[in-house]
């Protein structure tokens, strides 16, 4: 369990949702978190069902905590930064998770010498398997880096990259559960369409998506070999995997993953 009090600012879906996985993990007590929002009533939810510290103050949570992470929407970073950067010191690691804000804006927004990490987590944080990835600012030292790991590695699977690389990461594991939800929705429909009740058809769905996931992790196979060892030749898989490829489904997914990225990119250069 963490020393270092950790502090969030913003208190919104991916806040909440990694500020309860770090509870869920046990990563920090509930006593040494602190999240503002601006909502009185986000707040006051927070503090009912989780039992952490919650203000309206930015200041706040800057005064309490040694960790404090950036969990805003990008538009209004700059004005986050704002009306923190004078409370800044050197005891303090600062940590966004905002899509698209690079590191020099971040930087720009603060005083010189500020330790700033970059981080590209996504909510499956809440259950504890998240996929982050984090790159250091220019002050960040290893010890920084080892703390961030500590840190999401409690919720779910961590890497170090450089900060070129953020942009892609946004557009693949960032918005990637949402590409799943459809996906695990539509197989869903289609066991609906073919006579099974509905939370039948979305369990199995559900649990399919996990099983496969998994395989691909605890194998270390391709997942092209794992979907080979499925379709048998004439069979049913490779019927299904044909019709997939005629509605281009395989490529559909790289253009997501594609736009997201150019998007987080057009973000990052508005800044």
């Amino acid at each position: 369990m963490l020393k270092e009090k950790i502090g969030f600012i913003g208190g919104g879906k991916m806040g909440e949702a990694l500020c309860r996985g770090i509870i869920h993990a046990q990563v920090s007590e509930t006593r040494n978190i602190m999240v503002s929002d601006v909502l009185t009533e986000r707040c006051e939810a927070l503090h009912a069902e989780t039992g952490i510290h919650t203000t309206q103050r930015n200041k706040d949570v800057v005064s309490f905590a040694d960790v404090i992470i950036l969990a805003v929407k990008p538009q209004i970073m700059g004005e986050v930064l704002n009306t923190i950067k004078d409370d800044i010191d050197s005891r303090h690691l600062v940590i966004s998770i905002a899509a698209g804000i690079p590191l020099r804006f971040l930087e720009s927004g603060l005083q010189t010498g500020a330790r700033i990490v970059r981080v590209m987590p996504n909510t499956p944080c809440l259950v504890g398997v998240s996929a982050t990835v984090f790159a250091l600012g220019t002050y960040a030292t290893e010890t920084d880096g080892r703390l961030v790991s500590d840190i999401f590695q409690a919720v779910g699977k961590v890497f170090q990259l450089d900060e070129k690389y953020l942009d892609a990461v946004t557009g693949l594991s960032g918005s990637g559960p949402a590409y799943v939800y459809m996906f695990i929705e539509a197989l869903s429909d289609g066991g609906v369409k073919m006579g099974l009740p509905r939370d039948v058809a979305t369990t199995l769905a559900a649990q399919t998506t996990l099983g496969a996931a998994k395989m691909v992790l605890e194998t270390g196979q391709h997942p092209a070999k794992l979907k080979d060892d499925v379709a048998s030749p004439g069979g049913t898989t490779i019927a299904g995997i044909s019709t997939l490829e005629d509605g281009g489904f395989r490529a559909c997914l790289i253009n997501a993953v594609k736009s997201a990225t150019v998007k987080s990119k057009k973000l990052g250069k508005q800044r």
